[in-house]
């Protein structure tokens, strides 16, 4: 289903972007790693980029090819990193990049972003998702302090902003037969974990205990890989939980099961 694709993958250098650009790669495709770093095991053509630098995004476009046909969005910092740094990278970056390469891809790519099980509660968020909307990296400062964003909230908001902007987009490429999904991993065993635990403590030993145990990049790459493949062309504006089955966990909870 990835035979002779061009895959764009950031955050190619570790973790489940690692994973991804092994697996899409190994199904056929050809991939283009995006990483601020250089990835260890490389993986077909290497492009250096700072999702949190407009310019560098934009020399990231001019010299990625035209006719891709797919790009997951993967390229994410950890709650323990700035608030700034992590809207601008998660969020503002993100759709920045994706808005600035959809002309250059093929009719019919697939665009995957990857969220998180920390943006599942987007509903309560809505104010600040919509105020969110425009946002530009310069008014990155000033939207984190109207809006509360500190700490680890930055993590859980850039998340929930990125599903509501996933599937609010489902048709925004509907004639050129471009879609975009979301994947959601629950705690995954990558060198941020220690990132996520050490900031959310407690809450996250309870949560961990509804799993049988983290999830690990193979776990992942799968999913995207699927979300970027032909045997995925009629679902959009999905967010598809993978996370042992903690989601479910909580939505039992919520509701009294």
């Amino acid at each position: 289903m990835l035979q002779g694709k061009t895959i764009i993958v950031t955050g190619a250098a570790s973790g489940i972007g690692a994973a991804t650009a092994e697996l899409v790669a190994a199904h056929g495709a050809k991939v283009i790693a995006v990483d601020i770093n250089r990835p260890p095991r490389p993986v077909g053509e290497f492009i250096q980029a700072d999702l949190a630098d407009p310019a560098s995004i934009d020399r990231l476009v001019a010299a990625l090819p035209a006719g891709a046909h797919g790009l997951a969005n993967i390229a994410g910092l950890p709650p323990t990193r700035a608030p700034e740094a992590v809207l601008a990278v998660n969020l503002v970056g993100l759709k920045h990049l994706t808005t600035q390469l959809v002309p250059k891809l093929a009719d019919g790519a697939s665009i995957v972003n990857l969220a998180s099980l920390a943006g599942l509660g987007w509903a309560d968020a809505k104010p600040a998702i919509d105020a969110s909307a425009d946002l530009a990296f310069d008014q990155i400062p000033a939207f984190c302090q109207t809006h509360g964003i500190v700490g680890a909230r930055s993590y859980f908001f850039s998340k929930e902003a990125l599903i509501v902007w996933t599937m609010r987009n489902r048709w925004t490429w509907r004639a050129r037969g471009i879609r975009m999904n979301a994947v959601s991993p629950g705690p995954v065993d990558t060198p941020i974990l220690k990132d996520f635990l050490q900031t959310l403590g407690a809450r996250a030993e309870e949560d961990m205990r509804t799993m049988d145990r983290p999830g690990r990049p193979g776990d992942i790459a799968p999913v995207v890989a699927f979300l970027l493949s032909d045997a995925s062309a009629w679902i959009r504006g999905t967010n598809i939980a993978v996370d042992g089955g903690m989601y479910s966990n909580v939505l039992c909870q919520q509701h009294g099961y």
